[in-house]
């Protein structure tokens, strides 16, 4: 059976355990991230980046392909039902960065990779499944099924699990996952933009509950409706009809490139490290997703880690990991009471 050994291994190939990867390797760390998805996402997904996010992406010098393809928005605009209340803009904000901005999942995470592979073709393993984990006084064992579809061992010092929600790394260290959901429960979709706000956002307040949407680019809104009750597999004529009588906008025939709901949830990990186990992103923390704050929460989960393994590689001393898991937990615990 074929063995590898490496320093740093990052379970996961979403936002989180891409750019961790970067910040590691921007810190002179050997790393490889596993993914057990043949291609990045295909769904539009989080789509909000905040300035400290872009100014982390200048410092990996990959910030210009994300601004390159992002909308900047600058301003949003307040109503209630069809009355306009106001505006909000960022011009407050730090310079350069004195917006939000707004670019699909699925560019983000080819952005990311792309970077990745250009610091090393092998950085990133693609369709990689791990299958068992045992842990010594001396590192990690992992036992995967490779890109072959055949049975490799991998040996690394520190496992990191940026492998989501539903982490199979949290699950194999026996991490709590506490938490649970929120009541809100939220209808989306991705449409034409038959709107006259351009690049800014819009939130309507309404009895029956907000409306929120979003310049995509490539001629596309995102459109966020709250619901009563959870609604699965909701339709595009539900979207638009919600739409319609809280704000007034017609989006007449668009047709939507995405349709989906989802309910907000808050759960948190008992610890962010134990022994050589350590989590980042949604494998750490779970929160609302409302103005993408979940990503770019688990960005500075990223930074902050890269940072301490740094550290703790070459003292071989731990601390610096215990201060990281506590550090971003108070953060995300923070975030969660947002």
């Amino acid at each position: 059976m074929k063995s590898t050994h490496i320093p740093v291994v990052v379970v996961g190939g979403g936002p989180t355990g891409l750019c961790l990867a970067l910040c590691l390797r921007q810190q002179g760390v050997e790393c490889m991230v596993l993914e057990k998805n043949e291609h990045p996402t295909q769904h539009s997904r989080s789509i909000g980046i905040h300035p400290p996010s872009l100014q982390l992406f200048e410092k990996l010098g990959i910030v210009k392909s994300f601004l390159n393809q992002g909308i900047k928005i600058r301003k949003g605009h307040a109503y209630l039902g069809s009355s306009y209340i106001g505006s909000i803009e960022f011009s407050s904000l730090p310079a350069p960065y004195q917006y939000v901005l707004s670019i699909p999942q699925s560019k983000t995470e080819i952005i990311l990779e792309q970077a990745c592979r250009k610091v090393d073709k092998s950085l990133v393993r693609r369709s990689v499944e791990c299958n068992s984990f045992n842990q010594t006084n001396h590192g990690i064992q992992l036992t995967i099924k490779n890109e072959k579809g055949e049975a490799e061992d991998i040996t690394c010092e520190y496992l990191v699990g940026c492998d989501g929600k539903r982490s199979v790394v949290r699950e194999w260290a026996e991490i709590a996952f506490e938490g649970s959901h929120y009541p809100d429960t939220y209808i989306m979709g991705d449409f034409e933009d038959t709107t006259p706000f351009g690049d800014d956002a819009m939130i309507t307040l309404h009895q029956e509950g907000l409306v929120e949407c979003f310049p995509l680019g490539d001629g596309q809104r995102r459109w966020v409706v709250k619901t009563k009750t959870y609604r699965q597999n909701p339709s595009a004529e539900e979207i638009k009809a919600h739409i319609y009588k809280r704000t007034g906008f017609d989006l007449g025939d668009s047709t939507p490139t995405m349709c989906s709901s989802f309910g907000v949830q808050h759960y948190l990990a008992k610890t962010f490290a134990k022994d050589r186990v350590l989590l980042a992103g949604d494998a750490a923390h779970v929160i609302s997703p409302i103005g993408g704050q979940g990503m770019n929460l688990g960005w500075l989960d990223g930074v902050s880690l890269a940072d301490s393994l740094k550290t703790s590689l070459s003292t071989k001393n731990d601390a610096s990991l215990r201060s990281y898991a506590h550090r971003q937990r108070l953060i995300a615990l923070q975030a969660g009471k947002r």
